[in-house]
Protein backbone atom coordinates (compact mmCIF):
# COMPACT_ATOMS: atom_id res chain seq x y z
CA UNK A 1 0.00 0.00 0.00
CA UNK A 2 2.93 2.20 0.48
CA UNK A 3 4.51 1.36 -2.63
CA UNK A 4 1.43 2.18 -3.97
CA UNK A 5 1.49 6.11 -2.48
CA UNK A 6 4.92 6.32 -3.75
CA UNK A 7 3.82 5.39 -7.32
CA UNK A 8 0.62 7.45 -7.30
CA UNK A 9 2.69 10.41 -5.47
CA UNK A 10 6.27 10.42 -6.92
CA UNK A 11 5.59 13.83 -8.59
CA UNK A 12 6.02 16.77 -6.94
CA UNK A 13 3.31 18.54 -7.69
CA UNK A 14 1.87 18.26 -3.98
CA UNK A 15 5.05 19.73 -2.68
CA UNK A 16 4.46 23.19 -4.44
CA UNK A 17 0.45 23.07 -4.24
CA UNK A 18 0.81 22.54 -0.27
CA UNK A 19 2.28 25.90 0.70
CA UNK A 20 -0.39 27.55 -1.77
CA UNK A 21 -3.32 26.19 -0.99
CA UNK A 22 -2.22 26.72 3.05
CA UNK A 23 -1.74 30.43 2.17
CA UNK A 24 -5.46 30.98 -0.28
CA UNK A 25 -6.95 29.15 3.02
CA UNK A 26 -5.86 31.82 5.34
CA UNK A 27 -7.18 34.15 2.97
CA UNK A 28 -10.57 33.05 3.89
CA UNK A 29 -10.19 32.95 7.81
CA UNK A 30 -10.66 36.54 9.59
CA UNK A 31 -7.56 38.24 11.30
CA UNK A 32 -9.03 37.81 14.75
CA UNK A 33 -9.01 34.23 14.75
CA UNK A 34 -5.44 34.00 15.67
CA UNK A 35 -5.47 29.93 17.35
CA UNK A 36 -6.91 28.90 13.33
CA UNK A 37 -4.73 30.59 11.93
CA UNK A 38 -1.00 29.19 13.31
CA UNK A 39 -3.12 25.95 13.26
CA UNK A 40 -3.58 26.23 9.73
CA UNK A 41 -0.35 27.33 8.71
CA UNK A 42 1.63 24.88 10.44
CA UNK A 43 -0.60 22.08 9.58
CA UNK A 44 0.11 23.06 5.98
CA UNK A 45 3.98 23.55 6.75
CA UNK A 46 4.26 20.02 7.88
CA UNK A 47 2.78 18.47 5.47
CA UNK A 48 4.58 19.45 3.19
CA UNK A 49 7.85 18.39 4.72
CA UNK A 50 6.41 15.24 6.04
CA UNK A 51 5.66 15.01 1.83
CA UNK A 52 9.57 16.01 0.58
CA UNK A 53 11.08 12.69 1.75
CA UNK A 54 8.54 10.76 -0.39
CA UNK A 55 10.84 11.18 -3.78
CA UNK A 56 14.14 10.08 -1.94
CA UNK A 57 12.18 6.88 -1.37
CA UNK A 58 12.01 6.45 -5.61
CA UNK A 59 14.74 8.29 -6.22
CA UNK A 60 17.33 6.49 -8.70
CA UNK A 61 20.87 7.79 -8.02
CA UNK A 62 22.11 5.50 -10.57
CA UNK A 63 21.85 8.23 -12.88
CA UNK A 64 22.13 12.05 -13.50
CA UNK A 65 19.39 12.81 -15.53
CA UNK A 66 16.95 14.97 -13.73
CA UNK A 67 13.97 12.87 -11.99
CA UNK A 68 10.15 13.29 -11.42
CA UNK A 69 10.31 15.65 -14.58
CA UNK A 70 6.86 18.06 -15.28
CA UNK A 71 6.08 20.29 -17.77
CA UNK A 72 3.71 22.61 -18.23
CA UNK A 73 2.99 25.10 -21.27
CA UNK A 74 3.69 28.80 -20.20
CA UNK A 75 4.99 30.94 -22.95
CA UNK A 76 4.13 28.82 -26.15
CA UNK A 77 5.29 31.86 -28.50
CA UNK A 78 8.84 31.92 -27.33
CA UNK A 79 9.61 28.17 -26.44
CA UNK A 80 9.14 28.78 -22.27
CA UNK A 81 7.76 26.11 -20.99
CA UNK A 82 7.25 25.39 -16.99
CA UNK A 83 9.79 22.51 -16.54
CA UNK A 84 10.04 20.88 -12.99
CA UNK A 85 12.74 17.86 -12.41
CA UNK A 86 15.04 17.06 -8.89
CA UNK A 87 18.53 15.52 -9.50
CA UNK A 88 21.38 14.74 -6.30
CA UNK A 89 22.05 17.99 -6.47
CA UNK A 90 18.93 19.52 -5.69
CA UNK A 91 17.18 16.68 -4.41
CA UNK A 92 18.58 17.51 -0.44
CA UNK A 93 18.25 21.20 -0.55
CA UNK A 94 14.19 20.70 -1.08
CA UNK A 95 13.85 19.02 2.14
CA UNK A 96 16.33 21.22 3.63
CA UNK A 97 13.50 24.05 2.32
CA UNK A 98 10.33 22.20 4.38
CA UNK A 99 11.99 21.34 6.83
CA UNK A 100 12.76 24.90 7.86
CA UNK A 101 9.20 26.62 7.58
CA UNK A 102 7.77 24.94 10.50
CA UNK A 103 10.48 26.42 12.73
CA UNK A 104 9.75 29.25 11.53
CA UNK A 105 6.65 29.61 11.90
CA UNK A 106 6.85 27.68 15.82
CA UNK A 107 9.44 30.38 16.55
CA UNK A 108 7.13 33.06 15.69
CA UNK A 109 3.78 31.62 17.55
CA UNK A 110 3.70 33.61 20.87
CA UNK A 111 4.82 36.92 19.02
CA UNK A 112 2.27 36.86 15.97
CA UNK A 113 -0.43 38.46 17.69
CA UNK A 114 -0.58 41.26 15.43
CA UNK A 115 -0.72 40.52 11.53
CA UNK A 116 -0.53 36.79 12.23
CA UNK A 117 -2.08 35.67 9.43
CA UNK A 118 -0.26 37.81 7.45
CA UNK A 119 2.96 36.50 8.93
CA UNK A 120 2.47 32.91 8.50
CA UNK A 121 1.46 33.52 5.06
CA UNK A 122 4.38 35.44 3.82
CA UNK A 123 6.38 31.94 5.24
CA UNK A 124 3.73 29.83 3.10
CA UNK A 125 4.29 31.73 0.00
CA UNK A 126 8.59 32.01 0.64
CA UNK A 127 8.48 28.20 0.72
CA UNK A 128 6.72 28.09 -2.10
CA UNK A 129 9.05 29.90 -3.89
CA UNK A 130 12.12 28.18 -3.21
CA UNK A 131 10.99 24.53 -3.54
CA UNK A 132 10.31 25.71 -7.26
CA UNK A 133 13.82 27.32 -7.15
CA UNK A 134 15.34 23.65 -6.45
CA UNK A 135 13.13 22.20 -9.16
CA UNK A 136 12.99 24.62 -11.67
CA UNK A 137 14.73 23.26 -15.06
CA UNK A 138 14.10 26.51 -17.53
CA UNK A 139 16.21 29.11 -17.51
CA UNK A 140 13.65 31.90 -17.42
CA UNK A 141 11.95 30.87 -14.10
CA UNK A 142 15.20 30.03 -12.56
CA UNK A 143 15.48 33.73 -12.82
CA UNK A 144 11.59 34.50 -11.69
CA UNK A 145 11.79 32.58 -8.90
CA UNK A 146 15.01 33.75 -6.73
CA UNK A 147 13.94 36.72 -7.56
CA UNK A 148 10.55 36.61 -6.06
CA UNK A 149 11.96 34.94 -2.60
CA UNK A 150 13.02 38.24 -1.24
CA UNK A 151 9.00 39.82 -2.12
CA UNK A 152 7.35 38.34 0.78
CA UNK A 153 10.51 39.29 3.19
CA UNK A 154 11.94 41.83 2.26
CA UNK A 155 10.14 44.08 -0.73
CA UNK A 156 10.17 47.83 -0.37
CA UNK A 157 6.72 48.74 -1.11
CA UNK A 158 3.53 50.17 1.00
CA UNK A 159 1.58 47.77 2.83
CA UNK A 160 -1.14 49.22 5.06
CA UNK A 161 -2.07 46.95 7.73
CA UNK A 162 -4.93 48.94 9.82
CA UNK A 163 -4.28 52.26 9.90
CA UNK A 164 -0.43 52.13 10.27
CA UNK A 165 1.65 52.18 6.68
CA UNK A 166 4.45 49.76 6.61
CA UNK A 167 7.46 49.26 4.25
CA UNK A 168 8.10 45.89 4.35
CA UNK A 169 6.29 42.48 4.75
CA UNK A 170 8.54 40.46 7.31
CA UNK A 171 11.31 42.69 8.26
CA UNK A 172 9.52 45.84 7.72
CA UNK A 173 6.57 44.97 10.27
CA UNK A 174 8.49 42.05 12.42
CA UNK A 175 11.63 43.13 12.32
CA UNK A 176 13.72 44.81 15.52
CA UNK A 177 15.36 48.31 14.95
CA UNK A 178 14.67 51.41 13.27
CA UNK A 179 17.12 50.76 10.11
CA UNK A 180 15.26 47.65 9.39
CA UNK A 181 13.56 49.81 6.52
CA UNK A 182 17.18 50.61 5.02
CA UNK A 183 18.31 47.02 5.53
CA UNK A 184 15.14 45.73 3.45
CA UNK A 185 16.38 48.62 0.85
CA UNK A 186 19.75 47.32 1.10
CA UNK A 187 18.91 44.01 0.13
CA UNK A 188 16.46 44.65 -2.65
CA UNK A 189 18.74 46.77 -4.64
CA UNK A 190 21.67 44.34 -4.31
CA UNK A 191 19.76 41.74 -5.40
CA UNK A 192 18.05 43.52 -8.29
CA UNK A 193 21.47 44.82 -9.35
CA UNK A 194 22.81 41.72 -10.20
CA UNK A 195 20.33 39.94 -11.73
CA UNK A 196 19.48 42.12 -14.41
CA UNK A 197 22.68 40.56 -15.97
CA UNK A 198 21.59 37.90 -15.42
CA UNK A 199 18.19 38.76 -17.51
CA UNK A 200 20.59 39.70 -20.37
CA UNK A 201 22.55 36.42 -20.42
CA UNK A 202 19.31 34.32 -20.90
CA UNK A 203 18.19 36.68 -23.19
CA UNK A 204 21.12 35.99 -24.59
CA UNK A 205 21.05 32.26 -24.81
CA UNK A 206 17.22 32.73 -25.82
CA UNK A 207 18.27 34.40 -28.96
CA UNK A 208 20.76 31.53 -29.61
CA UNK A 209 18.86 28.14 -28.39
CA UNK A 210 15.79 29.05 -29.38
CA UNK A 211 14.80 27.68 -25.88
CA UNK A 212 14.88 28.44 -22.36
CA UNK A 213 15.01 24.57 -21.32
CA UNK A 214 18.24 24.11 -18.87
CA UNK A 215 18.80 20.39 -20.73
CA UNK A 216 18.63 22.20 -24.37
CA UNK A 217 20.75 24.94 -22.74
CA UNK A 218 23.41 22.05 -21.10
CA UNK A 219 24.42 20.34 -24.30
CA UNK A 220 24.42 23.15 -26.45
CA UNK A 221 28.58 24.82 -27.63
CA UNK A 222 28.97 28.44 -26.60
CA UNK A 223 32.00 30.08 -28.42
CA UNK A 224 34.68 31.03 -25.87
CA UNK A 225 34.05 34.83 -26.06
CA UNK A 226 30.24 34.28 -25.41
CA UNK A 227 30.76 31.76 -22.41
CA UNK A 228 33.17 34.93 -20.76
CA UNK A 229 30.12 37.13 -21.44
CA UNK A 230 27.72 34.86 -19.97
CA UNK A 231 29.54 33.60 -17.20
CA UNK A 232 30.08 37.65 -15.65
CA UNK A 233 26.67 38.32 -16.37
CA UNK A 234 25.73 35.57 -14.27
CA UNK A 235 28.26 35.84 -12.05
CA UNK A 236 27.21 39.33 -11.15
CA UNK A 237 23.72 37.76 -9.91
CA UNK A 238 24.84 34.32 -7.98
CA UNK A 239 28.37 36.45 -5.86
CA UNK A 240 25.49 38.76 -4.44
CA UNK A 241 23.68 35.90 -3.36
CA UNK A 242 26.90 33.94 -2.02
CA UNK A 243 27.68 36.49 -0.48
CA UNK A 244 31.03 37.33 -2.19
CA UNK A 245 33.24 39.96 -0.71
CA UNK A 246 32.95 42.86 -1.51
CA UNK A 247 28.99 42.51 -2.41
CA UNK A 248 28.46 41.21 1.24
CA UNK A 249 27.20 44.33 2.97
CA UNK A 250 23.86 43.50 2.89
CA UNK A 251 23.72 39.87 4.44
CA UNK A 252 24.89 41.43 8.40
CA UNK A 253 22.36 44.21 8.18
CA UNK A 254 19.41 41.94 6.94
CA UNK A 255 19.92 39.73 9.97
CA UNK A 256 20.27 42.40 12.47
CA UNK A 257 17.27 44.07 11.46
CA UNK A 258 15.43 41.05 10.60
CA UNK A 259 13.06 38.93 13.59
CA UNK A 260 14.49 35.54 14.75
CA UNK A 261 12.50 33.45 11.75
CA UNK A 262 13.19 36.10 9.26
CA UNK A 263 17.22 35.54 10.16
CA UNK A 264 16.25 31.33 10.73
CA UNK A 265 14.94 31.14 6.68
CA UNK A 266 17.44 33.64 5.34
CA UNK A 267 20.67 31.67 6.60
CA UNK A 268 18.95 28.74 5.54
CA UNK A 269 17.61 28.68 2.19
CA UNK A 270 18.64 31.98 0.05
CA UNK A 271 22.29 31.97 0.45
CA UNK A 272 22.09 28.65 -1.13
CA UNK A 273 20.78 30.16 -4.51
CA UNK A 274 24.19 31.74 -5.39
CA UNK A 275 26.13 28.62 -5.03
CA UNK A 276 23.56 26.52 -6.48
CA UNK A 277 23.03 28.35 -9.27
CA UNK A 278 26.84 28.21 -9.97
CA UNK A 279 26.58 24.46 -10.15
CA UNK A 280 23.17 24.28 -12.05
CA UNK A 281 24.24 27.16 -14.35
CA UNK A 282 27.62 28.31 -14.76
CA UNK A 283 30.05 25.89 -14.02
CA UNK A 284 28.56 22.94 -16.20
CA UNK A 285 27.32 25.65 -19.23
CA UNK A 286 30.11 27.91 -19.47
CA UNK A 287 32.97 25.45 -18.70
CA UNK A 288 35.83 27.18 -20.73
CA UNK A 289 35.47 30.49 -19.01
CA UNK A 290 34.86 28.84 -15.53
CA UNK A 291 38.52 27.35 -16.12
CA UNK A 292 39.70 31.35 -16.92
CA UNK A 293 37.79 32.64 -14.33
CA UNK A 294 39.00 29.84 -11.57
CA UNK A 295 41.99 31.94 -10.03
CA UNK A 296 39.77 35.23 -9.51
CA UNK A 297 36.84 33.16 -7.34
CA UNK A 298 40.09 31.41 -5.35
CA UNK A 299 41.15 35.04 -4.90
CA UNK A 300 37.62 36.78 -3.91
CA UNK A 301 36.48 33.87 -1.56
CA UNK A 302 39.86 33.20 0.00
CA UNK A 303 40.06 37.20 0.86
CA UNK A 304 36.04 36.81 2.02
CA UNK A 305 37.34 33.83 4.06
CA UNK A 306 39.87 35.74 6.19
CA UNK A 307 38.66 39.09 5.97
CA UNK A 308 35.26 38.02 7.51
CA UNK A 309 36.50 35.54 9.88
CA UNK A 310 38.65 38.48 11.09
CA UNK A 311 36.31 40.82 11.01
CA UNK A 312 33.76 38.74 13.13
CA UNK A 313 35.98 38.35 16.23
CA UNK A 314 35.53 42.43 16.14
CA UNK A 315 31.72 42.44 16.25
CA UNK A 316 29.58 43.26 19.57
CA UNK A 317 26.51 42.01 18.14
CA UNK A 318 25.33 38.21 18.41
CA UNK A 319 23.61 38.27 15.30
CA UNK A 320 26.57 40.10 13.35
CA UNK A 321 28.96 37.33 14.67
CA UNK A 322 26.97 34.66 12.96
CA UNK A 323 26.51 36.83 9.59
CA UNK A 324 29.69 37.23 8.88
CA UNK A 325 30.42 33.13 9.69
CA UNK A 326 28.50 32.84 7.24
CA UNK A 327 29.73 34.89 4.96
CA UNK A 328 33.24 32.49 5.57
CA UNK A 329 31.82 29.63 5.62
CA UNK A 330 29.51 30.17 1.96
CA UNK A 331 32.94 31.65 0.28
CA UNK A 332 34.55 28.59 1.13
CA UNK A 333 32.00 26.20 -0.62
CA UNK A 334 32.98 28.28 -3.31
CA UNK A 335 36.23 27.09 -3.16
CA UNK A 336 35.22 23.70 -3.55
CA UNK A 337 33.06 24.03 -6.12
CA UNK A 338 35.78 25.61 -8.74
CA UNK A 339 38.52 23.48 -7.67
CA UNK A 340 37.04 21.11 -10.85
CA UNK A 341 37.56 17.89 -8.61
CA UNK A 342 34.92 16.00 -7.75
CA UNK A 343 35.65 15.37 -4.10
CA UNK A 344 36.08 19.50 -4.16
CA UNK A 345 32.17 19.91 -5.39
CA UNK A 346 30.74 17.23 -4.22
CA UNK A 347 32.12 18.00 -0.70
CA UNK A 348 30.77 21.58 -1.27
CA UNK A 349 27.50 20.39 -1.01
CA UNK A 350 27.85 18.97 2.55
CA UNK A 351 28.22 22.46 3.92
CA UNK A 352 25.62 24.05 2.09
CA UNK A 353 23.46 21.12 4.07
CA UNK A 354 24.96 21.67 7.36
CA UNK A 355 24.89 25.62 6.77
CA UNK A 356 21.07 25.70 6.06
CA UNK A 357 21.27 24.24 9.88
CA UNK A 358 24.08 25.43 11.82
CA UNK A 359 23.75 29.37 11.96
CA UNK A 360 19.87 28.69 11.84
CA UNK A 361 20.05 26.90 15.00
CA UNK A 362 22.58 29.88 16.62
CA UNK A 363 19.81 32.69 15.39
CA UNK A 364 17.42 30.62 17.45
CA UNK A 365 19.72 30.85 20.06
CA UNK A 366 20.11 34.30 19.81
CA UNK A 367 16.56 34.76 19.22
CA UNK A 368 15.96 33.13 23.06
CA UNK A 369 18.78 35.27 24.73
CA UNK A 370 16.63 38.47 23.28
CA UNK A 371 13.71 37.15 24.06
CA UNK A 372 14.71 37.35 27.54
CA UNK A 373 16.98 40.34 28.01
CA UNK A 374 16.36 42.87 25.04
CA UNK A 375 19.67 43.26 23.55
CA UNK A 376 22.29 41.27 21.25
CA UNK A 377 25.55 42.97 22.75
CA UNK A 378 27.88 40.49 23.95
CA UNK A 379 29.34 42.82 26.47
CA UNK A 380 26.04 42.56 28.70
CA UNK A 381 26.30 38.95 28.76
CA UNK A 382 28.11 36.08 30.50
CA UNK A 383 27.93 33.55 33.03
CA UNK A 384 25.18 31.79 31.27
CA UNK A 385 25.54 28.54 32.21
CA UNK A 386 24.05 29.23 35.82
CA UNK A 387 21.47 30.67 34.75
CA UNK A 388 20.01 28.63 31.63
CA UNK A 389 22.25 25.38 31.66
CA UNK A 390 20.22 23.80 29.05
CA UNK A 391 20.26 26.54 26.29
CA UNK A 392 24.21 26.64 27.55
CA UNK A 393 24.24 23.20 26.36
CA UNK A 394 22.49 23.51 23.09
CA UNK A 395 24.37 26.49 22.00
CA UNK A 396 27.53 24.65 22.88
CA UNK A 397 26.80 22.08 20.50
CA UNK A 398 25.93 24.22 17.71
CA UNK A 399 29.11 26.00 18.28
CA UNK A 400 31.18 22.75 17.72
CA UNK A 401 29.29 22.56 14.56
CA UNK A 402 29.93 25.79 13.62
CA UNK A 403 33.75 25.87 14.04
CA UNK A 404 33.72 22.11 12.24
CA UNK A 405 34.68 20.22 14.86
CA UNK A 406 35.07 16.39 13.85
CA UNK A 407 31.98 14.11 13.85
CA UNK A 408 29.93 17.28 13.21
CA UNK A 409 28.18 17.87 9.92
CA UNK A 410 30.22 20.29 8.38
CA UNK A 411 33.80 18.80 8.97
CA UNK A 412 33.16 15.68 6.37
CA UNK A 413 32.33 18.45 3.77
CA UNK A 414 35.20 21.06 4.60
CA UNK A 415 37.98 18.26 4.90
CA UNK A 416 36.68 17.09 1.05
CA UNK A 417 36.92 21.15 -0.09
CA UNK A 418 40.52 20.90 1.10
CA UNK A 419 41.42 17.86 -0.71
CA UNK A 420 40.24 18.91 -4.02
CA UNK A 421 41.38 22.76 -3.58
CA UNK A 422 44.96 20.78 -2.84
CA UNK A 423 44.66 19.24 -5.41
CA UNK A 424 44.82 22.22 -7.71
CA UNK A 425 46.53 25.23 -5.60
CA UNK A 426 47.89 24.36 -2.42
CA UNK A 427 48.61 28.31 -1.23
CA UNK A 428 44.48 28.03 -1.35
CA UNK A 429 43.65 25.16 0.22
CA UNK A 430 46.14 26.55 3.31
CA UNK A 431 44.50 29.95 3.16
CA UNK A 432 40.64 28.04 3.05
CA UNK A 433 42.14 26.04 6.46
CA UNK A 434 43.34 29.50 7.65
CA UNK A 435 39.60 30.24 7.76
CA UNK A 436 38.50 27.11 9.11
CA UNK A 437 41.35 27.64 12.57
CA UNK A 438 39.87 31.26 12.74
CA UNK A 439 36.57 30.07 12.88
CA UNK A 440 37.08 27.62 15.59
CA UNK A 441 38.74 30.66 17.22
CA UNK A 442 35.92 32.85 16.83
CA UNK A 443 33.16 30.07 17.80
CA UNK A 444 34.95 29.73 21.17
CA UNK A 445 35.65 33.46 22.19
CA UNK A 446 31.18 33.87 20.90
CA UNK A 447 30.98 30.79 23.50
CA UNK A 448 33.25 31.81 26.12
CA UNK A 449 32.12 35.17 26.41
CA UNK A 450 28.39 34.76 26.69
CA UNK A 451 28.08 31.16 29.01
CA UNK A 452 31.29 31.45 30.92
CA UNK A 453 32.54 34.06 33.29
CA UNK A 454 30.81 35.70 35.54
CA UNK A 455 26.66 36.84 35.85
CA UNK A 456 26.34 40.58 35.24
CA UNK A 457 23.17 41.14 37.23
CA UNK A 458 23.18 45.00 36.33
CA UNK A 459 22.25 44.40 32.59
CA UNK A 460 20.24 40.87 32.95
CA UNK A 461 17.40 40.51 35.04
CA UNK A 462 15.06 37.53 34.21
CA UNK A 463 17.15 34.43 34.85
CA UNK A 464 15.27 31.76 33.05
CA UNK A 465 16.19 28.50 31.16
CA UNK A 466 14.72 27.75 27.88
CA UNK A 467 10.92 26.62 28.60
CA UNK A 468 9.48 23.13 26.57
CA UNK A 469 8.10 25.06 23.59
CA UNK A 470 11.44 26.33 22.53
CA UNK A 471 13.69 23.32 23.37
CA UNK A 472 11.07 21.39 21.33
CA UNK A 473 11.98 23.70 18.49
CA UNK A 474 15.75 23.19 19.15
CA UNK A 475 15.05 19.31 19.19
CA UNK A 476 14.43 18.88 15.39
CA UNK A 477 17.74 20.04 14.57
CA UNK A 478 19.04 17.80 16.35
CA UNK A 479 16.69 14.97 15.36
CA UNK A 480 15.79 14.19 11.50
CA UNK A 481 13.59 11.53 9.79
CA UNK A 482 15.78 9.93 7.33
CA UNK A 483 14.31 7.41 4.96
CA UNK A 484 16.97 4.82 3.29
CA UNK A 485 16.70 3.98 -0.12
CA UNK A 486 16.86 0.47 -0.47
CA UNK A 487 13.78 0.12 2.06
CA UNK A 488 10.56 2.11 3.26
CA UNK A 489 12.08 1.92 6.98
CA UNK A 490 12.91 5.19 8.34
CA UNK A 491 15.12 5.99 11.59
CA UNK A 492 15.52 8.97 13.84
CA UNK A 493 18.90 9.80 13.73
CA UNK A 494 21.39 12.78 15.44
CA UNK A 495 21.36 15.20 11.71
CA UNK A 496 24.29 16.69 12.95
CA UNK A 497 26.25 13.61 13.92
CA UNK A 498 24.73 11.30 11.04
CA UNK A 499 26.44 13.93 8.59
CA UNK A 500 29.39 14.05 10.61
CA UNK A 501 29.92 10.11 11.30
CA UNK A 502 28.23 8.28 8.55
CA UNK A 503 27.32 10.90 6.02
CA UNK A 504 27.22 8.06 3.22
CA UNK A 505 23.72 8.71 2.33
CA UNK A 506 24.09 12.35 1.51
CA UNK A 507 27.19 11.60 -1.32
CA UNK A 508 25.44 8.42 -2.46
CA UNK A 509 22.66 10.12 -3.83
CA UNK A 510 24.54 13.03 -4.97
CA UNK A 511 27.74 11.12 -6.48
CA UNK A 512 26.62 10.56 -10.08
CA UNK A 513 25.32 13.95 -10.81
CA UNK A 514 28.59 15.55 -9.84
CA UNK A 515 30.84 12.95 -11.39
CA UNK A 516 28.53 13.95 -14.42
CA UNK A 517 28.87 17.49 -13.65
CA UNK A 518 32.66 17.56 -13.94
CA UNK A 519 32.58 15.39 -17.08
CA UNK A 520 30.20 17.78 -18.54
CA UNK A 521 32.47 20.55 -17.25
CA UNK A 522 35.64 18.74 -18.91
CA UNK A 523 37.45 19.49 -15.75
CA UNK A 524 38.44 16.03 -15.79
Amino acid sequence: MLEHFCECYSNLSGLILCPVLGSITLLFIPNSRIRPIRLIGLCASLITFLYSPVPRIQFDSSTAKSQFVESLRWLPYENINFYLGIDGISLFFVILTTFLIPICISVGWSGMRSYGKEYITAFLIREFLMIAVFRMLDLLLFYVFPESVPIPMFTPGQFRFGATPYSTIIIGVWGSRQRKIKAAYQFFLYTLLGSLFMLLAILLILFQTGTTDLQISLTTEFSERRQIFLWIASFASFAVKVPMVPVHIWLPEAHVEAPTAGSVILAGIPLKFGTHGFLRFSIPMFPEATLCSTPFIYTLSAIAIIYTSLTTSRQIDLKKIIAYSSVAHMNLVTIGMFSRAAAGIGGSILPMLSHGLVPSALFLCVGVLYDRHKTRLVRYYGGLVSTMPNLSTIFFSFTLANMSSPGTSSFIGEFLILVGAFQRNSLVATLAALGMILGAAYSLWLYNRVVSGNLKPDFLHKFSDSNGREVSIFIPFLTFFVAKCYSLNAELLTLLVRMGVHPKVFPDCMHTSVSNLVQHGKFH
